[in-house]
């Protein structure tokens, strides 16, 4: 089995200052030592190294270098595989959000999802009640 991690647990792992650091750093430690399949789509990448080192979200935000960094040691564990959009894709989104308004903010959450399916990770970590509209998602909390 692959799971997959979103974004907002990896910016509380690397946010000293969330109520949640402590809990979300142990759970991204515990991902990088065990031997199943972590997937992380492009997108959550994206969002992480932009939310994480943006001033007007946190008052001290990781430079630049800081991010890629912690990006990198991801991309470095023999278990993990980036993923982004293959052929098909649009008509894997438009099955996905048929049924949801999708719009504002749960269009990047739709956009999550709908990579997953194409690549059929199941099993997400998130903190982010939305992902509950995509029924294919076991969701887990590792912050609750």
């Amino acid at each position: 089995m692959s799971f997959s991690i979103d974004v907002n647990i990896l910016l509380c792992a690397s946010d000293s200052d969330s109520p949640y650091h402590k809990r979300a750093r142990a759970f991204v430690d515990s991902c990088m030592r065990q031997d199943e399949p972590l997937c992380l789509g492009w997108p959550t990448v994206m969002s992480y190294l932009r939310i994480a080192t943006h001033p007007s979200v946190f008052d001290r935000p990781l430079k630049p270098r800081e991010a890629m960094a912690n990006i990198e040691r991801l991309q470095s564990l023999p278990h993990s595989r980036f993923l982004s959009e293959e052929e098909g894709f649009w008509d894997v989104y438009r099955g996905l959000t048929a049924e949801l308004p999708v719009r504002g903010n749960l269009v990047p959450d739709a956009h999550l999802a709908a990579i997953l399916r194409q690549h059929g990770v199941t099993t997400l970590y998130t903190h982010d009640r939305d992902f509950r509209k995509f029924g294919f998602l076991n969701l887990r909390d590792p912050l609750g």
